[in-house]
């Protein structure tokens, strides 16, 4: 089977693994989305991926808390959704790697660019959590940087509620256009809330392109991987 990406990003958010529910991890929600990467991991495709923490804290969410403190908690809250992903991903038979950016060594690796790229090449999942490590910066950021590092393809950005990008909000405002390309440059110039400012521009710089999709069909991974055309790509024109 013909793939047209060799080794793709996956952003997942924490509210995806949540089932709807918003907050927690939803066990059969993570299970369908972990049987996809298994289809997508079978067809030889190198995933990677990084986790959301929304589901547990949002660190920029905090009003009367340190930010810097809070965005450590959201931290932690990516690291319990990458560890609930690597053990649904394992029960199906998938190698997976929970990397973290923040030393926790009785729970998974520290993140080591050349020892992710080596799991990747033997065909194990790899999970980024733990964001940055560093506060002030979203998990959008460190799905740009990730990407960058290991030489992703393409980040694919799962989407809640939304099939890809729009003018303004379908649910609010049903006139609304969607889009089937954008150029970064259109992104930030529209202050399109896709990612925030800081990735698109990683990205731009990098020239990584990234689809926007809908996560509640999971199957949706495995037709962008065989070509099919959906959600709205950002690319540079």
């Amino acid at each position: 089977m013909n793939c047209k990406y060799k080794r793709v990003l996956l952003k997942i958010s924490g509210e995806a693994l949540s089932g709807g529910a918003g907050h927690g991890v939803d066990e059969k929600t993570i299970m369908s989305i972990a049987k996809e990467i298994k289809t997508v991991n079978d067809l030889g495709v190198e995933v990677a991926i990084v986790v959301g923490g929304g589901n547990f804290w949002r660190g920029a969410s905090a009003k009367d808390m340190d930010r810097t403190t809070s965005d450590y908690m959201g931290m932690l809250g990516t690291i319990i959704n990458g560890l609930a992903l690597q053990t649904h991903l394992e029960k199906l038979g998938v190698e997976a790697v929970v990397q973290t950016s923040i030393e926790m060594k009785q729970v998974a690796e520290l993140y080591i660019r050349r020892k992710a790229v080596k799991h990747l090449e033997s065909n194990k999942v790899v999970i980024f959590a733990g964001g940055t490590g560093n506060p002030y910066f979203s998990t959008d950021t460190t799905a740009a940087l990730r990407a960058a590092e290991v030489n992703a393809d393409i980040i694919l950005l799962a989407k809640n509620g939304v099939d890809g990008v729009y003018s303004d909000d379908p649910k609010k405002n049903p006139e609304s256009k969607k889009y089937t390309e954008l150029s970064y440059i259109d992104v930030l110039n529209k202050g399109l809330k896709i990612m925030d400012s800081t990735a698109t521009s990683l990205c731009m710089d990098n020239k990584i392109p990234i689809l926007v999709f809908a996560i509640e069909d999971p199957k949706n991974i495995e037709r962008i991987i065989l070509g099919e055309n959906i959600g709205t790509i950002i690319k540079e024109v």
